[in-house]
């Protein structure tokens, strides 16, 4: 008969290579290391619109994105590559965002430049909108807290972005698209779909900006 050998699986020594393997197989692509300094080449295309830190213009409908979390940047970016995000013919900023998106090469270009974005610093946006009543958007904000925290400052475990250093102007034409079904429609974002029926449940623009006025007021409480 043939001896008892041991199989590697069995086998002490093999082991950390199995285990190694497993973990490969199931979380490969998020143990992928992040380039700053690649990252940083591949933002000179989002600087035009962004700026070199990230602040935003308003001028051009670019919002700040220092202050964002990497995760939050990388799901985003992806979105826009692939379509799920900026695809809607109504979405004029968006549809300008997804040409710039699609010069990333492939997700570990994303993931460098979320990683470099990350590493800006944000400032207090100028705020334009009027009107809002931050005690009323108080009570709206509720339903936002389970999201993205009682500071406003997001939850990474479900990729929710902090909207603390996020300007007015921009948070008001978000919530109108996510509103209106521009945005959170794709079954394959599943971040927009969790969002989309919480904009449903403001009744209007004053709604909007009583939350983003209560949104503003505590971020600036720090």
């Amino acid at each position: 008969m043939f001896p008892d050998r041991q199989s590697p699986v069995k086998c002490p020594k093999f082991r950390p290579f199995l285990i190694l393997g497993l973990i490969l197989c199931c979380f490969g692509p998020g143990l992928v290391g992040q380039d700053i300094e690649k990252g940083k080449i591949g933002y000179i295309t989002c600087m035009a619109c962004h700026g070199p830190e990230g602040h935003g213009n308003k001028l051009l409908n670019a919002p700040q994105i220092a202050g964002l979390p990497a995760y939050y940047i990388e799901t985003q970016l992806h979105n826009f590559k692939h379509g799920i995000r900026g695809a809607d013919p109504r979405d004029t900023t968006g549809l300008q965002m997804r040409p710039m998106s699609m010069t990333l090469a492939d997700e570990q270009a994303i993931k460098d430049v979320a990683a470099y974005v990350a590493t800006f610093t944000p400032k207090v946006p100028e705020d334009f909108l009027e009107g809002g009543d931050p005690v009323k958007g108080q009570v709206a904000y509720a339903l936002c807290m389970a999201c993205h925290g009682p500071d406003a400052q997001g939850v990474e475990a479900l990729k929710t972005p902090s909207l603390k250093f996020q300007s007015d102007w921009y948070m008001l034409t978000s919530l109108k698209k996510f509103k209106e079904g521009i945005r959170g429609t794709n079954p394959k974002d599943i971040g927009g779909m969790q969002m989309r029926p919480m904009t449903l449940t403001l009744a209007d623009e004053q709604a909007m900006k009583n939350v983003i006025a209560y949104i503003r007021s505590i971020s600036l409480q720090e």
